[in-house]
């Protein structure tokens, strides 16, 4: 019978496996990467704003400013429910985002003061409720409040005393970075950058910010990456999995992929990139590999299930906890495999740039028995980026959704529409996501059909 580890470089989308006769020279070594502070300096906040969700605040925000960039950013909308504000009329721009911020408690006054400038007390005092922790603000004595304020440099009979345990609480759980503690002086105006951090911090206690289990300079790193891997399981989705695998049995696509949204990164496109693979030894050796070459980045693990077409003259498919099959009419198998990718969001452009010289030079295998790459490297490495790049081809991902759950498969763009009427013919109601991205040059030629 053939083994499982002579099939694997035969097939995969997901997988992939063709050969790219070039090599590229070793990068100069630099310094492996120093594990960072945790928290995000106000201009990734700042960035995560515009690119992500297309908020700038001007330079000295009003009050209405700061109310519709929290809106936004929360994607709330006010209900049909009627909310009457004093000073603050229904053809105002800031109207909409005020109802929707009084409906779920985070203002409270029937007057907005929209026009005013914002005063730093009231930004933190609004985001406390935004991010679910005024509850936890009331608990707090004056002792403990006490204590907060003394890291402030501030006298708490300057405040009135709810407004004082929330400033506390703001301090005690990082909302209110220490970076901004000048600012709370009393009557004190709130800067852009503390606007935007506020937001920031709001949408990371709620989830909403971005996913990661660590940087690639943290000395625990390594374990996280173990963890995570072992914990995911083959992701399965009977309403996508219909419509996909009918796809693959006609031959529409050679493969796809399935993901779980929950696990998505939401890092900032043009700082991002998404690394596929199966092999955990392999995820390990590539953040060894860019602490080597002096790279840092954010490491987010997204589970990912790959799906192709498993050949009856293979042999047969046997059993493991990394794949299972499912036979279909012609005698061939759909194979269903755990892998992962790895999404890293790194702290420049141009280490994102060097990335692919790196991958290219120490994990993608040119020739049989090839010497000097990292444990498990493929003919194909499969990584792309949703911003441009120079040197990277542009595919289409061709997407639907259920759910938290999404299946995609990559095709060159002039394929995209027949993946697409292929989706519909096995479910017209089907939802066809497509967009552009771009990937690396062997996962380009595995497209255009290259075998070694």
């Amino acid at each position: 019978m053939t083994t499982k580890t002579t099939i694997y470089g035969k097939w995969l989308l997901a997988g992939v496996l063709t050969a790219l006769p070039f090599t590229i020279a070793a990068n100069v070594y630099a310094a492996p990467p120093q594990a960072v502070s945790k928290e995000a300096p106000t201009k990734e906040y700042e960035l995560f704003l515009k690119e992500k969700l297309g908020i700038t605040l001007p330079p000295a925000p009003k009050k209405g400013d700061f109310l519709s960039a929290l809106a936004d950013a929360l994607k709330l909308e006010p209900t049909a429910d009627s909310v009457i504000f004093k000073d603050l009329a229904l053809s105002s721009p800031y109207y909409a985002d005020a109802k929707a911020l009084y409906q779920q408690g985070f203002i409270t006054a029937d007057s907005v003061h929209a026009a005013d400038r914002l005063s730093a007390l009231n930004a933190v005092q609004i985001a406390v409720k935004a991010a679910g922790l005024q509850e936890l603000a009331d608990t707090y004595p004056k002792a403990k409040v006490e204590k907060a304020f003394a890291k402030l440099k501030l006298n708490t009979a300057d405040f009135a005393a709810r407004s004082a345990q929330v400033v506390a609480a703001a301090v005690d759980t990082g909302l209110l970075p220490e970076a901004f503690y000048p600012e709370l002086k009393p009557k004190a105006a709130a800067s852009e950058p503390l606007s935007a951090t506020l937001i920031g911090k709001v949408l990371t206690v709620r989830g909403q910010y971005k996913h990661y289990i660590g940087y690639v300079g943290d000395p625990d790193i390594f374990g996280k990456l173990s963890d995570a891997y072992r914990s995911s399981d083959i992701i399965q989705s009977d309403e996508l999995q219909k419509i996909v695998d009918t796809a693959l049995e006609q031959n529409i696509v050679t493969g796809y992929n399935l993901k779980d949204a929950r696990y998505d990164a939401n890092f900032v496109n043009s700082l991002s990139l998404t690394y596929g693979h199966s092999d955990l030894k392999h995820a390990l050796q590539l953040i060894g590999l860019l602490r080597s070459e002096g790279i840092d980045a954010k490491v987010q693990f997204e589970p990912k299930t790959s799906a192709f077409v498993y050949l009856k003259e293979w042999g047969d498919p046997g059993e493991s906890d990394l794949y299972e099959v499912k036979q279909i009419a012609n005698g061939n198998y759909i194979e269903y495999a755990k892998e992962y990718d790895i999404a890293f969001e790194f702290d420049t452009a141009a280490d994102k740039e060097r990335f692919d010289q790196i991958v290219l030079a120490y994990a993608k295998k040119n020739a049989d028995e090839q010497a000097g790459l990292i444990a498990g490297s493929w003919w194909q490495p499969l990584y792309y980026s949703l911003t441009e790049l120079k040197g990277y081809k542009k595919i289409t991902n061709n997407k639907i959704t259920a759910g938290h759950y999404y299946a995609q498969s990559f095709s060159l763009k002039e394929q995209s529409a027949s993946v697409t009427a292929g989706f519909k013919k096995a479910d017209p109601s089907v939802k066809v996501e497509n967009y552009d991205f771009w990937t690396d040059v062997p996962f380009f030629n595995y497209l255009n059909g290259e075998s070694k």
